[in-house]
């Protein structure tokens, strides 16, 4: 059965809920597939920074985006300014881990790339959360303990200078934008050793029925390919390549 999407018929979704939708993207997608299907829909502004890897290659997430909102801070006097918020050694950090629900994504953006905005113990605490990852605008830490949890983590690498007297979290569950990239509450993130992409909810549904149908279309095309057929063939029978 299909439906009629912004003027484009789309095959009514293989899934019933977020579980099942991100089963089915992790056993069949990727990012470079989920990115070609938002540019032909006039998405193309929604691969976050190449900076932003996962720490281990084999690495990857999806899930929706918890956005977190940090700001640089320059005084570690506590008595300093008038925000009470900025006398908290952390802002609103903890409180932003600790409301972490499950397939959520910590997406961390708004400092200045110079110190580590995710570690260890919070990707512990993550993870005891259910939480599907964490993606930050900056650098992470603890690397060592990461990669023992496995914790899907992507930053800019390793960088153990902490955030603590030099960043604070200001809000958190509010809009995003990293480098062009809108990211608002509930968008999906995904991500995988070619980097990071966000899908805007309200065209999920679109996005993934296309992306699937496009990725199992890939592997037809790939095994036409090693019996023989050109790529030319391949791409005037199938228009995939």
């Amino acid at each position: 059965m299909n439906e009629q999407t912004n003027g484009r018929s789309v095959a009514s979704p293989l899934w019933k809920h977020d579980d099942e939708l991100f089963s089915i993207v992790r056993n069949e997608l990727y990012t470079a597939v989920v990115g070609d299907i938002m540019d032909k829909m006039g998405l193309q502004r929604q691969f976050l920074p190449p900076q932003i890897q996962p720490l281990q290659a084999d690495m990857f997430l999806v899930g929706r985006a918890m956005t977190v909102l940090e700001a640089d801070v320059f005084s570690e006097d506590p008595s300093a300014g008038q925000n009470p918020l900025l006398k908290k050694p952390f802002g609103l950090m903890l409180e932003a881990l600790d409301d972490l629900k499950k397939n959520e994504v910590y997406i961390c953006a708004g400092a200045s790339p110079s110190y580590a905005l995710w570690g260890e113990l919070m990707s512990t605490r993550a993870m005891q959360l259910g939480a599907a990852g964490a993606v930050v605008d900056g650098y992470s830490r603890d690397t060592k303990g990461i990669l023992q949890l496995n914790f899907p983590t992507f930053s800019y690498g390793r960088y153990a200078q902490d955030q603590a007297p030099r960043g604070k979290v200001i809000d958190f569950r509010v809009p995003l934008e990293i480098r062009g990239v809108r990211v608002l509450p509930g968008d999906i993130v995904l991500g995988d050793i070619d980097g990071v992409c966000i899908v805007p909810r309200e065209a999920e549904r679109e996005v993934f029925s296309l992306a699937i149908e496009k990725a199992r279309g890939e592997k037809m095309v790939q095994q036409k390919i090693l019996e023989g057929m050109s790529a030319g063939q391949a791409f005037a029978k199938y228009g995939i390549m």
